[in-house]
């Protein structure tokens, strides 16, 4: 076995353990039920022990029995267009880089090579955005006066959302190289907006010429019909002015003999105060179509803006949960678009989702970081494939978001605070082996159940032929009254046996420990990215002289079952490629106290009318210490331990 040194750097303070107390008007009072450690919780919203009830049973209940009858052939009709195994992706906001990805290309966040060596094990490979907000302003330089590979200025924070400007060193993007040529992820990026007089290239030169294959769409603006609400262009900016000024981006692109490759911009990623079709009219698509890699827009179904910010509709997590636990859930933000994807195909280019998550400023605590989460981010992820968007990114804030898919610890103390695997990773690792690595699998929706909106279902078929269903049960009844029994067969007919993996928990209000096929990331501060456990797929015999294969699913849970050998080992595909560390640190430390307003880098709201949405409302450098900027300071003043990664076969 060859062996491959990652590194990744750990800190140790070398005299009392160290600790992160965050504080201020942001950090959001727990709702309803709570435990004992919730009930005073002051830190960051990422680690919230909030529990919410789980709705009561539906009543009338759905049935417990039903038939699910797969047809094939070439002729079907209602399937989706062909769908990648990387279609569930990640959006990272940029302002948070070197906290997830690492600290530069010779300091990789191991965690995160995991997680993406888990997903590219099963789907093939992994898309990751980097950008968000603190895109506009971002401006690459040769260097940073104190060597760090980002930097905030938190003293040009002028904006309505009191977004700091980034300048950020190349660094950035040969670090995500050197985590493509390891885990075959592919990037989208974007070219800041915020001067359309005097374009800043240096991002599309510089990821070119260092990121190749690797470097799939620059979006160009980030929600650009809020400009205006946010005070970035006049009240009068219209979607006519967009397309114009994206006119003036490209004519720039074209001077520049250092970007040999012109036709990877996206738009218009829209938050939805403009409609897609807004957009088509003016001939975006058409005029711009060698320039376009993708259409893209951007959609959260609700927000939590006022209990962060204090705009828009208050709304607390247990009033919601309800509404995420129905399939008529992803349906409804797939309705928002109605025709786009089609209009997509009809011009040649894929209809993408670039950012997404439970609710924007920073989702609910108890809901986002719930198993209920994850069988919505499943259901939700599969609804927008079946109606032929080509990918979805969720969207990884900053300590102050509840959201996360994953999030690292502040201080990287990993023999105390190792990262957090929040429910939408289990989504993603899901719907990556639901859809394969053939980048064939085409989706279709089977209104399961008489088109229950407790019990939806998907088939994922492959060359015509079925070969994995997906099934999903939002209720939670401890009772077992409500697990169901879907009898699948297949054009009349059935194999001897399938296999089943469950991703199970106890309540859909669960947080943290839920298992995929007997195996977890565990708790919060518990997990290097690898799975932990014994795999358990489950083997079950088909009743061959009803032509039927019982497959019960528990309430709550979520089966998928692998119709064929062939479509379990796509998907599953053996012992993951992932890297272990050693590391070896000091215990103790001082006491550090973070704002979390410093560490919020969630989105803003999308659409409000009246609000100041942000990446990052109310920081002031002059009585916190932001993490992204104060790294490099850490660094010089505490001892530091090397993280020594080792390429290693684990299953």
């Amino acid at each position: 076995m060859h062996l491959l040194l990652v590194h990744s750097l750990l800190f140790s303070f070398g005299l009392a353990q160290a600790a992160i107390t965050a504080y201020g008007p942001h950090v959001q009072s727990p709702l309803g039920t709570t435990t004992a450690a919730s009930a005073s919780y002051t830190g960051a919203a990422s680690y919230d022990q909030t529990i919410l009830n789980a709705p009561a049973p539906p009543n009338p209940p759905p049935p417990t029995q039903f038939n699910v009858e797969l047809q094939t052939g070439d002729n079907l009709s209602g399937l989706s267009i062909q769908q990648e195994g990387s279609f569930f992706g990640f959006s990272i906001e940029f302002s948070v880089t070197t906290q997830v990805l690492g600290l530069n290309s010779s300091f990789l966040q191991v965690p995160f090579l995991n997680l993406m060596a888990n997903l590219r094990q099963r789907g093939g490979s992994v898309k990751v955005r980097v950008g968000g907000n603190t895109q506009e302003t971002a401006t690459l330089v040769s260097s940073t006066p104190d060597g760090a590979a980002l930097e905030k200025d938190y003293g040009r924070s002028s904006n309505p959302t009191s977004t700091p400007p980034l300048v950020f060193t190349s660094e950035i993007i040969k670090m995500m190289a050197e985590i493509s040529a390891l885990t075959d992820v592919y990037w989208y990026m974007g070219v800041p907006f915020n001067d359309t007089q005097n374009w800043r290239l240096q991002i599309a030169e510089v990821g070119e010429a260092m990121l190749g294959k690797y470097l799939i769409g620059l979006q160009a603006g980030n929600e650009p019909d809020l400009y205006s609400r946010h005070g970035h262009r006049p009240n009068s900016y219209s979607p006519q002015d967009y397309k114009d000024e994206f006119g003036l981006l490209i004519n720039a692109m074209n001077a520049d003999s250092n970007i040999p490759n012109k036709n990877l911009l996206i738009g218009p990623n829209l938050a939805g105060v403009w409609s897609p079709p807004d957009i088509w009219q003016t001939g975006f698509a058409t005029d711009f179509n060698q320039n376009l890699a993708a259409l893209g827009v951007e959609r959260y179904p609700t927000d939590n803006c006022y209990a962060q910010f204090g705009i828009g509709t208050e709304r607390t997590g247990q009033e919601m949960f309800p509404s995420f636990l129905t399939h008529q859930a992803g349906i409804s933000i797939v309705n928002e678009f109605p025709g786009a994807p089609a209009y997509a195909q009809s011009v040649g280019k894929p209809f993408i989702m670039s950012e997404t998550n439970t609710a924007s400023c920073g989702g609910f605590p108890g809901l986002s970081d719930s198993f209920g989460a994850a069988l919505w981010g499943i259901d939700y992820a599969l609804q927008l494939a079946y109606s032929n968007f080509s990918t979805v990114l969720f969207h990884v804030g900053g300590q102050s978001v509840y959201y996360n898919p994953f999030t690292p610890p502040v201080t990287n103390q990993s023999t105390f605070n190792q990262w957090t695997i929040g429910p939408i990773y289990y989504s993603a690792l899901v719907v990556a082996e639901a859809l394969g690595s053939s980048n064939t699998a085409q989706v279709l929706d089977l209104q399961a159940n008489g088109g229950s909106d407790y019990t939806p279902g998907y088939a994922i078929y492959e060359n015509g032929q079925p070969v994995r269903v997906a099934l999903t049960n939002f209720i939670t009844d401890p009772s077992g009254n409500s697990d169901y029994t879907a009898n699948i067969s297949i054009g009349g007919t059935v194999p001897a046996q399938v296999q089943v993996k469950y991703l199970l928990a106890d309540s859909v209000s669960q947080i943290y420990n839920f298992t995929w096929a007997g195996q977890t990331f565990g708790g919060p501060f518990t997990s290097d990215g690898r799975l932990n456990g014994t795999l358990d797929v489950q083997t079950i015999p088909c009743d061959q002289i009803n032509n039927v294969c019982q497959v019960e699913v528990p309430a709550p849970g979520f089966a998928l079952v692998f119709l064929t050998d062939n479509a379990l080992s796509e998907s599953d595909q053996g012992p993951t490629m992932t890297f272990s560390t050693t590391t070896y640190t000091n215990l103790h430390g001082p006491t550090i106290t973070v704002d979390p307003s410093v560490l919020a880098t969630s989105n803003g709201e999308k659409g409000l009318a009246d609000a100041l949405a942000g990446t990052s409302q109310g920081r002031q450098m002059s009585n916190a210490l932001g993490f992204a900027q104060a790294l490099p300071s850490l660094v010089a003043v505490m001892a530091g331990a090397l993280i020594v990664g080792r390429l290693a076969l684990i299953r």
